[in-house]
This record gives structure tokens, sequence and C-alpha cells, in this order.
């Protein structure tokens, strides 16, 4: 019977809250365990996935790092049937199986499970940490899974460090921020955000050809002292700005730093007083590049403009931006023209599914591609809904 949420108690409320809970826990895991043996089929090869978690992304929807996370817990469930069964009868969430097997093991799956309904996720967090903490083989690899990562979307820096390098580079930057004079109104999080910034814009790659940083004027002193401030006036970085000049005049319009996205008009002016600036100028719906069958190869001006529309390659469900390329969708030898809606962002391994897979690859880059698997199976792609509104 369904509930008339306005007329229900706040009681009856969390009590049905509860129950759906339980109620979504147990789907996940129903869920889980097909995907667990699709994965171990590798059936997600058939739909040109990369793995398991890139298909649930393709086929149900979900993020990356939700598809990543379903596929990495189903993999481990099923040498797990105690926790794997808690799951499927809403007895555990998702959180809180997700972060007990990492306790798990098969021989002790059972009391592990009793153990991760007795704790809050925070707990069984606290005691993964403990056991990884307590391990002589991990302690001397961490060195092995450091990482640095940049979330363009958020303007977010993560990092894992060994233990020596976090002590150094903490304390590189706090000793830094302490040197920035405090107002008493900025917060010290800020403080160490400008020390940040600060320390990286010192510093200059040993041994760098002007020519490798943007905006020097090729009449350097030859100092190349990696820890050199850059001077006054001189830029350190290069940055690729899309609008229309009369947005920067104080028009209405937009504008948008290539991976940073849409920023303000103050924003932008502000980086580009300190930036060697490359200026696309976009046609009423921020296109441009037409080259037609004048050159095989997209230009670097084009490929800027690929990059911003596709963002990743787009073949659907593909997170990779990295390891990418141009692509024509009509092959040039077959007169496809090199023009922006014949032009998409493809990464490796699918641009070779593309030209040796037997997939086709038909539409518009610029608004709707259809990739047909061999097997019949169709999906769609279309650009980053930045890059296709219109601009006033």
């Amino acid at each position: 019977m369904e509930l008339v949420v306005e007329k229900t108690s706040s009681v009856d409320l969390m009590d049905e809250a509860e129950r759906l809970g339980r109620t979504v826990s147990a789907a996940l895991g129903a869920l889980l365990c097909v995907v667990g043996e699709l994965d171990r089929r590798e059936a997600w090869r058939i739909e040109g996935a990369t793995s398991s978690g890139a298909w649930l992304t393709q086929r149900l929807g979900v993020a990356e790092g939700t598809g990543r996370s379903w596929s990495q817990v189903a993999e481990r469930l099923w040498d797990l049937p105690h926790l794997a069964q808690g799951l499927r009868v809403g007895a555990l969430s998702f959180d809180k199986v997700r972060v007990a097997i990492e306790l798990a093991e098969p021989e002790s799956d059972a009391s592990v499970l009793r153990q991760a309904q007795e704790c809050t996720v925070r707990q069984l967090t606290d005691l993964v940490r403990a056991k990884r903490g307590t391990s002589d083989d991990q302690a001397a690899t961490r060195h092995e899974f450091r990482y640095l990562r940049f979330n363009d979307a958020r303007r977010l820096v993560t990092a894992q460090l060994p233990e020596d390098a976090y002590a150094e580079v903490r304390a590189a930057i706090t000793e830094r921020a302490r040197q920035f004079p405090s107002d008493g109104e900025t917060p010290y999080d800020q403080r160490r955000a400008d020390a940040f910034l600060d320390i990286c814009r010192r510093v200059r790659g040993p041994g760098r050809h002007p020519a490798a940083v943007p905006g020097h004027d090729g009449a350097g002193s030859g100092d190349d002292d990696a820890t050199a401030p850059v001077p006054p006036g001189r830029s350190s970085f290069f940055v690729v700005a899309h609008t229309d000049l009369s947005f920067l005049r104080g028009s209405s319009g937009g504008a948008e730093v290539e991976q940073l996205g849409l920023l303000s008009r103050e924003a932008i002016r502000r980086i580009t007083c300190n930036a060697t600036v490359a200026l696309a100028l976009d046609d009423a719906f921020g296109h441009t590049m037409f080259e037609g069958r004048a050159k095989r190869f997209a230009t670097e001006a084009q490929r800027r403009e690929i990059h911003r529309r596709d963002r990743r390659c787009r073949f659907p469900g593909c997170a990779n931006t990295v390891f990418t390329d141009v692509h024509h969708v009509v092959h040039w030898v077959d007169q496809g023209t090199t023009d922006l809606p014949n032009l998409v962002t493809l990464c490796d391994h699918h641009h070779h599914r593309v030209h040796e897979g037997k997939w086709r690859l038909t539409g518009n880059a610029n608004g709707i591609l259809r990739f047909l698997a061999p097997s019949g199976h169709a999906m769609t792609s279309r650009p980053s809904p930045l890059w296709t509104r219109r601009k006033d």
C-alpha cells in the first residue's frame, strides 16, 4: 500500500525509509550476483567495453566510479558467500560490504559478516586501516601505490603518498603557509591553498628550453634554477580561452577555459592576466574549424575544439581522457572531410575497434553518433552538453 507522505508521521516515514533501504540493498545484491557472473564470462567484451565497470556505465547509465565500484565488489563477493548473502537479503548496506570485503577471506567470511552487522561503516574503515598498518610487506611497497590525480570538473587535486613523502609535502606547504601574513579573516585552509599554488609557481624544470615555457621571451639569463620564482609579469602557463570578445568587454555571452569549464568574466580576466592566451573565436553555437578536403589531419586548433566538445573518448561508457586520438567518422580516403562534424575523439582501444573490430560508426560528431556492434546492438553518443549550449 502506497504511503500518503504528507499525512504520515515522521516515525512511520523513517521506518519506511529503513525498509526501502533494505530493499535497495537486496536489489543491488542480486544485481552484483549477475554482474559477477557476466564478469567471469567477460561478456562485456561483446558490447565493446574495456571492463565490467565500463560496461555498467555504458549499459546502466551509472557514473564511472559507481560502475567500477560495483564491478570490484561483485568480483570479490564470489569468494565471500556470507557477505554476498547479507547484501542480497538487505542485512548489510552496499557501503558496509564494500569495506568489509577488505577484511574478509573465504575462511573468515562468516565472522566478518557478524562484525559488519555490529559495526558502522566508519568503524569498519578503521579496522581496514589498522589491518593495512600491521603488514610489513604493504608498508614496504607503499611507494608503488602513490598517485596524484586531477579532477578537472571539480578543480580537485587528490594524492596518495608514502609516509615520508607525505610528511615532506605537508611540511613544505605548512612552512610556506606560515609565511603568508594573516589578516584574521583568511582561513588557514585557504592560506595553505595559496602556499601550494605559490610553490607550484616557483618551480621550473631544470634545463627546459625557453620555448617549452609558454610566454618566455627567449632572452633569459640562462638561470635554470628549479626553485627560481617566475619573474613578475612573465607567464608560467598556457591557457586556451573560448569566448567572444563582446563578453570580455562587458556584454552578454559566455567564456570557457579549456579543461576548466565555464568561468565568470572576472575569473577569466584574472587568469588571462598571467598567462599566454590562445583565443578561439566561436560562432553563435560555439562551433569552429572547417578544413574540408584541404588537409587530412586535424589542426592543433581543431584538436583543442574537439577536446572541448568531446571531453573524452566518445565511445559510450568510456571515460578515457589520456590515450586518445582524433578519428574521421567517414574516412578521409573515402572522401571524408577534415571538419568538426566528421572528427571524433576515440581512445586507442576503441579506435582499434572501429578500424579492425568490425564496429560501424555513423552520424554527426557535433550531434548524435551511432556505434553499431558486430552483434547488431546499437549505442549512441552525444557531445558534452557544455559544448552544445547556444550562446546568447
